[in-house]
C-alpha cells in the first residue's frame, strides 16, 4: 500500500519541515502539499535536519481534491466539533483500521490541515474517515509538526510489512462503492438526505474487505430489482 501524507495549506516553512523529519524518522516517504509553497524556504530544510530528501520529493496540488484523485482511501485528522461528522477514531484505533486496509487498498492518505483553522468541512467531506488525538479539555490540539509525529510514530508498523507477503491491491472499491451509493440515493429519490448520506459515507470507512465485498453484492441486487 502507497501511504502519502498530506499537509493542505501549511502557513509555517518550520512545520513542513519539522513534519518531513518525522515522517523520514518513522519509515514515510511521500509527502504532498496543498496550496503552499513554504516547503521551498530555507528554513523548512533546516529544520528537516537530513529529512531533504522528503521536501525534495514534495508532490504540489491546488486543491486537496486534486492531492485526492489517485487515493483509493483517505484520513483526515481533525480537533473540529462543529464538522457535520460525528465519527472519529483515535490514532491507535486507526492503525487496527489501517492493518486490514493495507491488503487491499491500493492507496491511502493521512491528511492534515492549516495550523490556524484546520481544514474546511467541505475539505473533511472528502475523506473516507476522521480521526483525532484525545487531549485534556484545556488544551485542545497540537502544532502540525507534533501531529504528524504522533500519527507516524502510531502507524509506522504499516512501514515495516514486506510488500511480498501482502495480496495484491484492488484500486477503487471504496470509490466505486460510493459512486453506487450516490447513484442508489438518485434513484430512490433520497439525494437531498445529507444526513442519511454523511451517515453512509462515515460507515463506509470503517468496512473491512469482506463487507465491502458484501455491500457490493448487496447493491447490485438491488440495482438490478430496481432496473425491471
Amino acid at each position: 500500500m502507497r501511504f502519502y501524507i498530506i499537509l493542505v495549506a501549511p502557513a509555517r516553512a518550520e512545520n513542513v519541515g519539522a513534519a518531513a523529519r518525522a515522517m523520514k524518522t518513522m519509515g514515510f516517504s511521500r509527502l504532498r502539499i496543498v496550496d503552499s509553497t513554504v516547503h521551498l524556504e530555507p528554513a523548512a530544510r533546516w529544520v528537516a535536519h537530513g529529512s531533504g530528501d522528503i521536501l525534495d520529493g514534495v508532490e504540489t496540488f491546488t486543491t486537496l481534491s486534486e492531492a485526492l484523485t489517485d487515493i483509493d482511501f483517505s484520513i483526515a485528522a481533525t480537533a473540529r466539533s462543529r464538522a457535520r461528522f460525528h465519527y472519529y477514531c483515535t490514532p491507535t484505533e486507526l492503525l487496527d483500521i489501517m492493518d486490514e486496509k493495507q491488503h487491499w487498498v491500493h492507496s491511502a492518505a493521512l491528511v492534515f490541515g492549516r495550523e490556524d483553522s484546520g481544514l474546511t468541512n467541505d475539505e473533511l467531506a472528502l475523506v473516507d474517515l476522521l480521526t483525532g488525538v484525545p487531549m485534556q479539555a484545556d488544551y485542545p490540539s497540537l502544532n502540525l509538526g507534533q501531529a504528524v509525529m504522533v500519527y507516524c510514530y502510531q502507524l509506522a508498523s504499516l512501514m515495516q510489512v514486506c510488500s511480498e507477503s501482502a495480496a495484491p491491491a484492488q484500486p477503487g472499491q471504496l470509490l466505486a462503492l460510493r459512486q453506487r451509493i450516490d447513484g442508489l440515493l438518485m434513484v430512490v429519490d433520497a439525494v437531498q438526505d445529507e444526513k442519511l448520506r454523511d451517515w453512509l459515507y462515515q460507515r463506509l470507512g470503517l468496512l473491512a474487505q469482506r463487507d465491502t465485498a458484501m455491500l457490493h453484492t448487496l447493491l447490485h441486487d438491488v440495482e438490478k430489482a430496481l432496473s425491471k
